[in-house]
């Protein structure tokens, strides 16, 4: 060592300290990344995403031989600042020599790389990947016995390292990611992502057409009545029964008697041998499960029953797509099928409403666990059959009753901000004063 210049020495001790930041800036980079982002640049053709995710397949590994080559740069710039400490002023220097090469490799070779790696860790990451690979397979037998050892202690708190590549997200994760893309996504191709997540959640009771809203054929009203019905239905597939939909018969496609309606001998026989069978939902069946079940049965509609086979609803596929990608109108002051903005900006609700669509349309955060209905929640919340003009909170908005039809609310409207509480308006008085 007495022969080697000091000026190399020190090339050598700052080489030393260059490669302890790449290895710092390796490690902070590599553990940085967004998984899902690197495997579609992996999926995508990029060879330092691929090499990448490999290691991160086994981070003890990658970590196992980082940390031996940091640790070996370290241990190499010390002994190597004590020499020249020795060469310069004698032992006196040591101390002087191990205060100075902690500041530096502090912050040269540690708080300035990972904080680099932090910010941009796919630039550190990739090419780094292209080094670290070839060093794990060439120092893999030292790497193995390291990480053996230290799985060994893991292994005693139960932590399992296999089990570090298995970061599947969860639903809730999932709609946090979506939310958070920002302009990343459009707004509503956002909305359209999280109704698709929701539909897990979600049964069919929820959207369904109430039995009372039902639209049919009665086979039992006069004969005239029912070819204008036919004739001016904004419908397409009609349930046909007699006296009541309990005695549903099947559900006639409109379109495939168009022709007939202007026949003059068009008959109930007629009607009745285009029928098709009613598909029957049980009460509790997911949306997404229905959706597969009118894919795979080629139905769009069903009617929904309950536990001892009473019909309670029809569920329609239009109504399960319209959870995903939002109301079919063409009307801008039409928000639901159910809910409509007035001029002075309220909003007019049908009582047949779901809590979905209030929530949807209302931004409200109402259990979909209690009354499926506004009409449901007027009547818990009132717990009577409410006169015309009644008003009350719901979730803090004012709702006021303006059109009943016997035991239920028809129509209510809703003013869209909630009015200021007690202790506001004490303020407000007070600011004013």
């Amino acid at each position: 060592m007495e022969e080697i210049p000091l000026s190399l020495l020190f090339i050598t001790l700052g080489g030393l300290i260059i490669l302890s930041g790449c290895f710092s800036g390796s490690e902070t980079a590599l553990m940085s990344l967004n998984r899902y982002r690197m495997r579609h640049l992996a999926r995508g053709g990029s060879r330092g995403a691929r090499i990448a995710e490999r290691l991160l397949q086994r981070p003890d590994r990658v970590l196992g031989v980082i940390l031996l080559g940091n640790n070996f740069v370290n241990i190499a710039a010390s002994s190597l600042a004590t020499i020249i400490a020795l060469r310069i002023h004698g032992e006196g220097a040591i101390a002087i020599a191990a205060g100075l090469l902690t500041l530096v490799i502090l912050i040269f070779a540690e708080v300035a790389p990972k904080t680099l790696a932090a910010v941009h860790p796919e630039r550190l990451a990739f090419p780094a990947a292209y080094v670290l690979w070839p060093l794990l397979r060439l120092l893999y037998p030292l790497v193995w016995g390291i990480n053996t050892a230290a799985n060994a202690l893991l292994a005693l708190i139960r932590v399992r390292v296999e089990d570090a590549s298995k970061d599947h997200l969860s639903r809730d994760e999932l709609r946090t990611v979506v939310n958070e893309a920002g302009a990343l996504i459009p707004r509503r191709h956002q909305h359209m992502l999280l109704g698709i997540l929701d539909l897990e959640q979600a049964r069919v009771e929820d959207i369904m057409v109430p039995r009372t809203e039902i639209v049919g054929i009665d086979l039992e009203d006069p004969w005239a009545d029912t070819l204008e019905r036919l004739a001016s239905s904004q419908y397409t597939r009609l349930p046909v029964y007699r006296h009541s939909i309990d005695r549903i018969l099947g559900f006639i496609h409109l379109r495939r008697i168009v022709g007939d309606l202007n026949r003059e001998h068009f008959s109930i026989a007629d009607l009745e041998a285009r029928l098709s069978e009613p598909l029957f939902i049980p009460e509790g069946t997911g949306l997404h499960t229905q959706l597969l079940r009118f894919q795979h049965q080629r139905e769009r509609v069903g009617l929904v029953v309950d536990e001892y086979g009473e019909i309670i609803g029809l569920a329609a596929l239009e109504d399960i797509l319209e959870e995903i990608v939002g109301e079919f109108t063409t009307d801008p002051s039409t928000l639901t099928r159910s809910i409509t903005r007035a001029e002075d900006g309220s909003y007019l609700a049908e009582g047949s409403a779901t809590v979905r669509e209030l929530n949807r349309v209302l931004g409200w955060q109402l259990s979909t666990a209690g009354p499926k209905t506004l009409n449901g929640l007027i009547l818990e919340h009132l717990e009577h059959i409410p006169e015309p003009g009644t008003s009350l909170l719901i979730d803090g908005y004012p709702v006021t009753i303006v059109q009943t039809q016997g035991n239920r609310v028809k129509t209510a409207q809703i003013q869209p901000e909630r009015p200021p509480s007690v202790r506001q308006q004490r303020e407000a008085a007070g600011g004013n004063g």
